[in-house]
């Protein structure tokens, strides 16, 4: 049975410029210095570089179940994204899309196409190579838009084609929509207003499409806006924008769905939606949300840049998955127009004061 995982336009922020916008206490964990050619000051670039020093066996993340490790295709994807927002680790991000192409590896994470296919997984994955300029009609030796396509459903919804039931979200309606709004054909206006019209009387998105009571959900929302602003519906968008920044918590960070603590993968889609709708006074508090999760010079040099999940401190178990989401934030470059063309190929690191000599 599929897994389901939680993942997951208009103004590209550069970081640097972020940066200047912030307080300078904001980044000053950070400890500027120097920089080298493989050291930064930048947060996401940091993050991104501690991302790319985690993959296994430089190409690939895992999931370890009752002390199994599993292939984790949608993580490598994050991170392949999370390295194009962030400008660097391109080296890693080529290997990472070269393991995802593998047949067996392609096969497991979308289904075989005719009894098992999924809207998500495919629309997730068509993202990432247009993302890196690789030629989506043929990646693995599937033609991505072309199966995802033969997924929408006359409604207009994604849907998985499955023994194991119907797993599709808007998580994945809404990546649907910012991949297939990249190829030559457009996303289908039948699918954006099945997106639009899910949207909660208070603008919020749910997740579940066809509950009895419609709940807006933070991670939801900040795919659905980024979606239906790339589509041109500026009006739901807007509207969704507004319940975001309605639902920010005192500390600018924002929580999953029926939690109140902020966390980082929450606040990473959060604060990037926002950045790209233009609601910079809640986005640049969600940012620097994302700076205090970052782990900096004080730390272990092995986790430096890393970004944990929560204000408890950083855990290595979902610190990949935080940093990887974190990074979109950090970054604020909206989906729809994500690219790693220019990307540097290393891997940079935290720039940190060089040890005191006694």
């Amino acid at each position: 049975m599929p897994a389901v995982r939680r993942s997951l336009g208009l103004l590209a922020i550069p970081a640097l410029a972020l940066a200047t916008l912030l307080p300078a206490a904001a980044t000053a964990h950070a400890a500027p210095v120097a920089a080298t050619s493989s050291a930064t000051v930048r947060p996401d670039a940091a993050a991104g570089g501690w991302l790319a020093r985690q993959l296994v066996e430089g190409d690939h993340f895992e999931s370890v179940f009752n002390g199994t490790a599993y292939p984790d295709q949608g993580l490598t994807i994050d991170a392949v994204l999370a390295f194009a927002a962030s400008h660097g680790s391109d080296q890693a991000a080529a290997k990472a899309t070269a393991w995802l192409a593998k047949p067996e590896i392609i096969s497991g994470y979308l289904g075989d196409g005719t009894s098992e296919a999924y809207a998500g997984a495919t629309a997730k994955l068509l993202l990432a190579v247009e993302v890196r300029g690789g030629d989506p009609t043929a990646f693995g030796g599937v033609d991505l838009p072309a199966r995802l396509r033969s997924l929408q459903t006359a409604e207009g919804r994604f849907s998985d084609r499955s023994q194991w039931g119907d797993y599709s979200n808007a998580f994945g309606q809404s990546l649907a929509l910012i991949a297939l709004h990249r190829t030559p054909g457009d996303a289908p206006a039948a699918a954006v207003d099945f997106l639009a019209n899910s949207q909660c009387a208070d603008g919020g998105f749910p997740v579940a499409f066809g509950q009895a009571t419609c709940a807006g959900d933070a991670d939801a929302t900040a795919l659905a806006v980024q979606a239906l602003a790339a589509t041109g519906r500026t009006a739901k968008a807007n509207s969704g924008l507004g319940w975001l920044a309605a639902h920010q918590n005192a500390d600018g960070g924002f929580a999953a769905a029926g939690a109140t603590v902020s966390n980082a993968n929450t606040t990473g889609l959060a604060t990037q939606a926002l950045l790209a709708g233009g609601r910079f006074g809640a986005g640049l508090k969600g940012w620097g949300r994302l700076v205090k999760f970052q782990q900096g010079c004080e730390a272990d040099p092995a986790v430096r840049g890393a970004v944990a999940y929560d204000a408890s401190g950083f855990n290595a178990g979902n610190g990949a998955r935080a940093t990887a989401q974190a990074v979109l934030g950090l970054a604020g470059t909206p989906l729809a127009t994500l690219s790693a063309a220019g990307a540097r190929p290393d891997a940079p690191t935290l720039a940190c004061p060089a040890p005191a000599s006694h």
